[in-house]
């Protein structure tokens, strides 16, 4: 009688268990929902206005860190996202794309506002001195460091991409890698769990 009580105990555990992550989201992305860091930033944009995360709410926010003479991650990765941005249709409005310069020695403001809104005209590319570039990006946690060359540099630097929720709190980290319609589905349930 006993071990019958406790394989119901158990039981029933488990099916409160069940029941309690059923209603939870169920993101493809890695979920940092809670983590205390990707606060926030204070960077100019390509068209010269100052902004900090708190202007996207009522956004879904894709962040993403590299540099506009990056030779493979960053256009592919930026290439991805303006195919999530067509597999969203009308809720492509939703969302922000923001690419972060982790280069401010050569991405000018110019070169920026021609480089990021060319995959999508939304996308909004942001800049900073050295000095509000490195705290940005060690407010997200994102690593990058100048590797010298035979002819100039180039930049080492972490490839994840950053989604935050339209409340403004960070929920998902993406690879360089994710698929366009897995991120998508991703987004949808930020989405989702706004309305």
């Amino acid at each position: 009688m006993r071990r019958f009580l406790l394989f119901l105990l158990v039981v029933g555990l488990a099916a409160c268990g069940k029941s309690e992550t059923a209603s939870e989201p169920k993101f493809l992305a890695t979920d940092i929902t809670g983590v205390p860091w990707g606060r926030d930033f204070k960077l100019t944009d390509h068209n010269g206005n100052t902004h900090t995360l708190a202007d996207f709410r009522g956004k879904v926010v894709a962040l993403f860190f590299g540099y506009t003479h990056c030779p493979d991650v960053c256009p592919t990765t930026l290439a991805g996202l303006s195919q999530t941005m067509r597999l969203l249709g009308t809720d492509a409005q939703k969302i922000q794309v923001l690419f972060v310069t982790i280069d401010p020695e050569r991405d000018t403001q110019d070169l920026l506002a021609k480089f990021v809104p060319a995959f999508d005209p939304s996308f909004i590319g942001l800049y900073g001195d050295a000095k509000a570039t490195k705290e940005a990006a060690d407010n997200f946690r994102a690593d990058y460091r100048k590797h010298p060359g035979k002819s100039g540099y180039t930049m080492d630097h972490s490839t994840f991409m950053y989604v935050i929720d339209a409340q403004g709190k960070l929920r998902l980290l993406a690879g360089d890698r994710e698929p366009a319609d897995m991120l998508a589905q991703d987004i949808r349930l930020l989405l989702a769990s706004t309305r």
